[in-house]
């Protein structure tokens, strides 16, 4: 009896083949299971401004006491650690687990460690550092 040429199977008789490629299955694995290792990276602004390098990074659900800046010559470094919160009773399903948060940046020049400036409002720790003065762009006139 043959098969109709839509449902022929492709491996009757042959246990260890699969149709699938191996790009295939390891696509369908992480799509299934996702890699998340609780370390994340969230978007980050900087710009430069009247002689301030100013920074926006979104920081969603972190309070000021979980976050750490550190800036050191031309590195600027944000860190976060938070743990999820022990549920009362039965937990049906638990997705928010502990999460930190490392980025370092590279600035455009230097800038004054004592003069860094950070607040968190709305989810976004805003900086704001002002340039060395050596490190500053000077614009010279040409006669």
């Amino acid at each position: 009896m043959a098969f109709p040429t839509l449902f022929r199977p492709r491996s009757i008789g042959r246990r260890h083949e699969s149709p699938q490629t191996f790009e295939q299955m390891m696509e369908r694995l992480f799509d299934e299971f996702p890699m998340e290792t609780g370390n994340a990276g969230y978007p980050v602004d900087i710009r430069e401004e009247d002689g301030h390098l100013i920074v926006d990074a979104e920081m969603p659900g972190f309070k000021s006491d979980e976050i750490d800046v550190s800036v050191a010559d031309d590195m600027l470094t944000i860190r976060a650690e938070r743990s999820a919160e022990k549920p009362k009773g039965r937990s049906h399903l638990q997705e928010r687990q502990f999460t930190r948060v490392q980025r370092s940046f590279r600035l455009p020049g230097t800038v004054d460690p004592d003069s860094v400036d950070a607040k968190l409002e709305g989810g976004i720790l805003h900086l704001d550092m002002k340039q060395s003065e050596s490190e500053r762009v000077r614009k010279v006139e040409v006669k």
